[in-house]
């Protein structure tokens, strides 16, 4: 395998105590509305009507204030490996955790919002050496998204799907690895996409949470499970729940000013999305943790990304080319409380060699966070299988 270039250098991403101590200080001296006018008892998801509940949001404000630890966090990211690279003179933080093992394939996975690199810390291990020595092992790559987290905020227009997808194959090769895998959901989901479509010499194949139908398909010979998903997306995306969505692709910059000056809305803004887009009777810490919830908003509190990491949806929102199509294996997941549920017959418009298709039980919008065993698991299978479909076609 190639070495790796000496564009790449370590780092450490280490918030000073000041900065710690002004977050503390500006949750303990918060200005909070009244209480919304929609009450009902725990747990009943429709208590959430009007958003985020004001007795949800203080339990986790004290708890950020006075019980979480972000030291903590910073020593597991300082485990994994952090790494810095400036790509078209932007700079690009990513995690690497290379596996022990001599067979394994070089993996990147990306995230989206309201995530972060925060979303995947409890399955590198597993993933780059996993306890199962039959199952595929991994040299992972965890970018952070240009905006988001420790990489360079763009000066610019332009950072989309696209140039996104291009950096990464950029970022793979100066770490050695000039054929590689990929993973990732929400935005990660179409940029993964990209990179099978526009880069088959260099990515063998792909899995993804957010599949991409192209658009104009009808859902003539659908099964019923399957017209339900098409009108649950529909709903969402013509409905309320999708505000943010056109907040942030229209205004991000009027919204970011709230997201960067006050850690209480920074919390809400993205506390509403994990309990609406996760697969729970009513609060997101029925399946996720609230430390590393808090690992994920106290990441984009102390590098003030609020407003920037909003900008992905100005540039990107429904910009993924109609006409491209991903030749290389691909395996999909289809989470049933995603916010976006693509039929199978609609996603082999756009993904001609589907490998593995799998629907779970259970499992939402942020699967290594709700069910971590199960999104390995998965993972692991899908990419066996790509990984097999490629070499057969050598």
């Amino acid at each position: 395998m190639p070495r790796p270039t000496s564009d790449v250098a370590a780092c450490e991403a280490r918030a000073t105590d000041a900065d710690l101590a002004d977050l503390r200080a500006r949750l303990a001296a918060a200005r909070l509305p009244e209480a919304e006018t929609v009450r009902r008892a725990a747990p009943d998801p429709r208590r959430w009507d009007q958003g985020v509940p004001l007795a949800d949001l203080v339990d986790v404000v004290n708890y950020w204030r006075t019980g979480y630890d972000w030291r903590a966090f910073e020593a597991r990211l300082e485990r994994i490996g952090q790494f810095r690279t400036t790509i078209d003179g932007l700079g690009i933080h990513f995690l690497h955790r290379r596996s022990a093992r001599a067979d394994a394939t070089p993996l990147i996975l990306t995230h989206g919002w309201p995530g972060s690199v925060a979303e995947f810390i409890d399955v590198v291990d597993e993933l780059a050496d996993p306890k199962d020595a039959d199952a595929p092992a991994f040299h992972v790559v965890v970018p952070s998204l240009p905006g988001f987290g420790y990489s360079d905020k763009p000066a610019t227009t332009g950072w989309g799907l696209e140039k996104i997808a291009a950096a990464w194959v950029e970022l793979m090769g100066r770490l050695g690895y000039g054929r590689f895998v990929a993973h990732g959901g929400d935005w990660g989901g179409p940029i993964t996409t990209v990179l099978g479509g526009r880069f088959p010499a260099h990515v063998l194949g792909i899995h993804t949470t957010t599949a991409q139908a192209p658009p104009g398909l009808t859902t003539d010979g659908l099964t019923a499970t399957e017209r339900s998903w098409t009108e649950e997306t529909r709903d969402f995306w013509d409905g309320p729940r999708a505000a943010f969505a056109k907040q942030q692709a229209t205004r991000p910059q009027t919204i970011g000013y709230s997201l960067v000056d006050s850690p209480v809305g920074l919390l809400a803004w993205i506390l509403d999305k994990f309990a609406a887009w996760t697969d729970t009777e009513d609060s997101p810490f029925e399946t996720i943790s609230m430390d590393r919830f808090l690992d994920n908003v106290t990441l984009y509190w102390l590098t003030r990304t609020g407003a920037s990491s909003a900008r992905i949806y100005y540039e990107s929102h429904l910009s993924l080319d109609p006409e491209l199509r991903v030749d290389v294996p691909s395996a999909i997941v289809v989470y049933p409380r995603d916010i976006e549920k693509c039929p199978r017959p609609w996603a082999r418009e756009r993904y001609r060699r589907i490998v593995q298709w799998r629907s779970p039980e259970t499992g939402g919008h942020f699967p290594s966070l709700e069910v971590p065993g199960y999104f390995v698991r998965d993972l692991q299978e899908g990419l066996a299988a790509v990984l097999a479909a490629a070499r057969s076609a050598q």
